[in-house]
């Protein structure tokens, strides 16, 4: 048996043989895995054995992740150790192979900062450094003299220098590094740079003086980066000043304020090399969920390469993926035996496999081949089970998803919809060409709702904007009367339309300045909410407060409340602009602010009665037929989406006692998709439908226009990007159908498609089977 095969960890012991599954599967795999439920028992995992490897090594270095990944290994290590003689914690850390005669001693350990970003001023509380101080040093009870830490306001500075005498701009220009300054200033830029190299040269050398690090914990981006070793890193690399690559950019907008930040910030990151450098250490990469499982596969099926950073803990012997079940969907021998070990194979599975098979062969559904089939194990045991014959296997999944699109194309009418949205732009990126359908029908009624506030995709920048255009608004004519007539106040909900229908005449009539007006008076209605007060003077004198406090906050800090509360509702601003598009008026949009939502890093769970009795609430009002909610997996896109879809599975858990036969409507959007085998109605899109998308977002989301929060997949706005998945869409099933099936349709919508929507339609019990088992893989 080789070392990756072998434990000598009896936590890892417990849990491998709780998962069933064998540690390594060596004919695909070059690293050890253990796969747990659900991402907080991946935390407590992950907090077992670093509790196990500290009672063994004391004095040891340690180097743990920032971020959310850590959030319940970092719950977990502290109930421990703040418990530790309680009888059901002993009890509980005996059932897990630890000795708790013995406390560990975290005084003696070392700790090694990961990375930080550059610049960045470290008492920000976006900062790594006052992260790990806070969660870390203070939390865990650490030495604060035995920490290697990240101090950027430390490297190469002299007494009462700051980093922007240096960098003004916060822009550090690397080519200095290899060209000569063209100026004094650039000569000293220059200077100062070969410092923080030296610095971070330093710092390596005080890694290996200790030995190297002994235990390190770390997460994996959507590149596959650890720490900031991003796509590309070499193997060899060493504690540095570094760029970072889009996706990682991309990752770090919310910490930072917004993509515009995070575009001119550096990184100061360990390299590979520094993780690798004990080769003995225990080296763990946590992951959750199906978003991260593209990146999984690489990290341990692909060979070792800068292309993947994780590959460089292949030759590691105690180097370890701790995965929840989502995370490790697609590694490849799993999937087999999973298929191959089931008692009975679900219709779904069999239609997920020779989908797949299709679109792997580049082949129609009915021209596969047993060839084909034998060219992938779980394909060929899919067919080897199946009782009916190839053709009619292949023929029957044709018949499914040409039934699919048969119900996207199927007119619904005489129903209530209540459509729910974590937050302001996910119905329309989720099923907006649809919503173009469904509104027709004067039979049909409406309700748009959204469940959060949406505060913290609102940049600073963004509102500055607004407040100075209000400044000058304000002392207009216009204004004045507006005033006068009592217009502004807050229960005049006439008003609140007009707002609307104002901005909406101007993107008619291609006015910036009727545009500008509407913005301004629907601002302005918020700030007479906010403080109560409606005299020009002390308005203007609220805009200049505002102006300053917009100007000096550092971008990506916590907001005060009043704060998130003007971000929040220039978000719903935003909402009710959309579905004016549609003639809905602000009656028909609903904003639900629940209270879970606060801007922490730690987001809390939501509750019966201040989360959940206000969905309630519509429903009774509103008697929806039918419901929709954001149906993302576990650990894919922000947490406000799954604890939204738990607020809502409570709430028709309740109303479905007055109507029992209420439908759900799942959706995704540009956080995670939908495999065709996983839904049951698939909506044709056209370009026609595809412009709507385009004009709506660009002219109703003013905030969300720059992108400033995108997605690692896309640099640009969202509704771009949920475009490509709906023309992804549309090609997997061209593949699979052919492309004559789209082209030579009886059906001019049909023909007109170059996209196609995936909605998954559930009864009441179907829904809660679903919400409980993805609560399951989340709690």
């Amino acid at each position: 048996m080789s070392q990756k095969t072998t434990l000598t960890s009896k936590v890892e012991e417990k849990w491998l043989e709780k998962s069933g599954r064998k540690l390594i599967y060596p004919k695909m795999e070059n690293i050890a895995v253990i796969e747990v439920d659900n991402f907080p028992s991946l935390g407590k995992f992950a907090a077992l054995r670093f509790i196990e490897w500290v009672l063994a090594n004391p004095g040891g270095v340690i180097s743990l992740p920032t971020g959310k990944t850590p959030e319940h290994f970092i719950k977990w290590v502290t109930y421990y150790l703040k418990n530790w003689n309680l009888p059901q914690v002993k009890t509980e850390l005996e059932n897990n192979g630890i000795n708790p005669s013995k406390t560990p001693d975290m005084k003696s350990l070392h700790f090694v900062q990961i990375d930080e970003f550059y610049p960045i001023d470290p008492t920000q509380t976006n900062s790594f450094y006052y992260y790990v101080n806070k969660f870390y040093i203070k939390g865990f009870n650490l030495d604060p003299s035995k920490a290697l830490l990240i101090d950027v306001s430390r490297i190469g500075l002299e007494r009462g220098e700051k980093i922007t005498d240096i960098f003004p701009d916060e822009y550090v220009d690397l080519t200095l590094r290899t060209r000569q300054p063209n100026t004094r200033f650039e000569n000293r830029q220059k200077e100062f740079i070969m410092k923080i190299d030296q610095w971070c040269s330093d710092y390596e050398e005080k890694i290996r003086k200790l030995g190297g690090i002994g235990f390190f914990l770390g997460g994996i981006g959507p590149d596959g980066h650890i720490g900031f070793n991003v796509l590309g890193s070499d193997h060899h690399s060493t504690t540095r000043l570094t760029p970072t690559n889009y996706e990682t950019q991309a990752a770090a907008a919310s910490d930072l304020g917004g993509i515009e930040i995070a575009r001119k910030r550096l990184v100061i990151t360990i390299g590979l090399a520094t993780i690798t450098h004990n080769r003995d250490a225990v080296a763990i990469i946590i992951a959750a969920g199906e978003a991260k499982a593209r990146v999984i596969y690489n990290a341990v099926q692909m060979p070792r390469s800068n292309l993947y950073p994780a590959t460089v803990l292949h030759d590691m012997p105690n180097a370890r993926l701790y995965l929840t079940k989502g995370a490790a969907h697609l590694l490849t021998e799993r999937v087999y035996i999973d298929i191959k070990e089931a008692a009975e194979l679900s219709p779904q599975t069999v239609e997920r496999v020779i989908i797949d098979l299709a679109l792997d062969r580049r082949k129609k559904l009915v021209d596969l081949t047993a060839d084909d089939f034998k060219s992938i194990r779980s394909a060929a045991e899919v067919l080897k089970r199946s009782k009916e014959k190839l053709a009619d296997l292949t023929a029957r999944i044709e018949r499914n998803l040409i039934e699919k699109i048969e119900q996207g194309r199927e007119d619904i009418v005489g129903k209530s919809f209540m459509h729910m949205g974590p937050h302001h732009d996910d119905i329309m990126l989720g099923y907006l060409p649809y919503i173009v359908h469904l509104v027709r029908p004067t039979t049909n009624t409406h309700t748009f709702n959204y469940a959060t506030s949406g505060f913290n995709a609102v940049t600073n920048l963004y509102v500055l904007g607004m407040l100075q255009r209000l400044k000058e608004w304000i002392v207009s004519p216009d204004s004045e009367k507006l005033l006068q007539e009592d217009y502004f106040r807050p229960d005049y909900e006439l008003g609140r339309s007009r707002d609307v229908y104002q901005y909406l005449d101007g993107i008619a009539a291609h006015s910036r300045t009727m545009k500008t007006e509407g913005e301004c008076r629907r601002l302005l209605r918020i700030l007479v909410f906010l403080f109560e007060e409606n005299s020009i003077a002390q308005l203007t004198n609220r805009i200049d407060e505002l102006i300053n406090y917009f100007s000096t906050q550092y971008p990506g800090k916590k907001d005060l409340p009043y704060i998130q509360q003007l971000k929040g509702m220039i978000r719903e601003w935003e909402a009710d602009l959309l579905w004016g598009y549609f003639g809905f008026n602000t009656q028909s949009v609903n904003h639900i602010r629940m209270g879970f939502y606060k801007g922490e890093i730690f987001t809390e769970q939501p509750e019966l009665e201040r989360d959940v009795r206000p969905i309630l609430s519509i429903m009774e009002s509103q008697q929806p037929d039918i419901v929709s909610v954001a149906l993302d997996p576990e650990g894919s896109g922000p947490d406000t989406h799954y604890k939204v879809l738990q607020a809502t599975m409570e709430a028709v858990k309740i109303y479905q006692d007055t109507k029992p036969d209420v439908k759900i409507f799942g959706y995704r959007n540009v956080w995670y998709r939908f495999h065709p085998s996983d839904v049951n109605i698939v909506v044709p899109v056209s370009l026609n439908s595809m412009a709507i998308l385009d004009n709506a977002f660009m002219n109703c989301f003013g905030s969300q226009k720059e992108a400033s929060f995108p997605s690692y997949e896309y640099d640009g706005p969202f509704f771009r990007l949920a475009q490509r998945i709906m023309v992804e869409q549309y090609q997997m099933l061209k593949t699979c159908l052919g492309r004559d099936y789209f082209y030579s349709h009886e059906s001019p919508r049909m023909r007109a498609a170059h996209g196609l929507i995936f909605l998954k339609s559930m009864n009441v019990q179907e829904f809660m089977n679903r919400a409980a088992e993805l609560r399951k893989s989340m709690e």
